[in-house]
């Protein structure tokens, strides 16, 4: 990715801003966000900031590469609004294809979720049966579906990328989300102020917990390499709530019991355990995950040390 011209859609949010900011040092990049969960602050000077919704016309997607990474994101932005969440993640990914399509654009990444995996503790390949459960789930598999559609019928490079549990910390452009972020950012930010991170059930869950900066790499080489089709972005490791704890304590100097409590989610929906299988994207691009778990954990302490 040199010299290109590059719109990243959700691009103030937290892996949105994470891209565009990288891009940016060899690219012309707009970020396009409505400011549902981004902010223009998470910006660096280089990026054009675009406040406007995938939903609308005239979107500024004459462009090489489309990175659409906008999204209503959790599983309650879904059953509060069934249908806001429905026409942002599907319409919204259809309308901006469609424009850049339009434009004479070939190429475009997008995000989709491992969610749809349900829960696996061995590492799921993209080629096995997935089943959806929720609203969210449902739209982001509309969503690969079309983008079959645009890489079959309209000849266009589209590849599907379905992250793993992405964090940075609230050290980062990961702060905004709030009571949406990732469990590690809001667990260290609970521990470091001396208070007990909430954890659901007898907290053995685990995650595939993958660095933003191993996700922009990711994302960069699957549109370097005109890829088309659905990988996965995750680590082939997970590790359980419990033991993020562990390595919170022992990365901040604490010692802070976790609070449990009866998991808000209904069993039969809630994901209890995933890992990625990220072979397909390691033998198109070479990518493999950079940054290890206890890197990561420091990072995210840092800014409290």
């Amino acid at each position: 990715m040199q010299d290109k011209r590059v719109v990243v859609t959700g691009g103030a949010g937290f892996i949105g801003s994470n891209l565009a900011n990288h891009l940016a040092t060899d690219n012309e990049v707009i970020a396009l966000d409505d400011g549902y969960l981004g902010t223009p602050e998470n910006l660096d000077a280089g990026v054009e900031f675009v406040d406007a919704s995938v939903l609308d016309d005239d979107l500024p997607v004459d462009v090489d590469v489309v990175f659409h990474l906008a999204a209503l994101s959790s599983l309650q932005m879904h059953e509060d609004d069934p249908q806001r969440g429905a026409r942002v993640n599907v319409e919204g990914f259809v309308n901006t294809v469609e424009q850049a399509r339009g434009a004479g654009c070939e190429t475009v990444v997008y995000a989709t979720t491992s969610s749809i995996y349900g829960s696996r503790t061995e590492p799921s390949p993209e080629d096995m049966p997935v089943s959806v459960n929720t609203g969210y789930e449902a739209s982001k598999l509309g969503r690969e579906r079309y983008g079959e559609y645009f890489a079959n019928y309209h000849d266009m490079n589209v590849a599907g990328l379905r992250f793993f549990s992405v964090y940075q910390g609230y050290g980062g452009a990961e702060e905004h989300k709030g009571e949406y972020a990732n469990v590690i950012a809001q667990f260290a930010d609970d521990m470091a102020s001396g208070e007990s991170p909430v954890l659901y059930g007898d907290g053995e869950q685990t995650r595939d917990f993958t660095h933003v900066d191993d996700i922009v790499r990711g994302i960069e080489l699957t549109a370097d390499h005109e890829l088309t089709g659905i990988y996965n972005l995750g680590t082939g490791e997970a590790y359980s709530f419990n033991t993020v704890v562990e390595m919170l304590n022992d990365e901040l100097g604490t010692d802070i019991d976790p609070e449990y409590v009866e998991n808000p989610i209904p069993e039969d929906v809630y994901v209890h355990d995933t890992c990625a299988d990220y072979s397909k994207i390691n033998d198109a691009t070479g990518w493999e995950p950079q940054i290890s778990f206890e890197e990561g954990i420091a990072q995210v302490c840092a800014q409290y040390q």
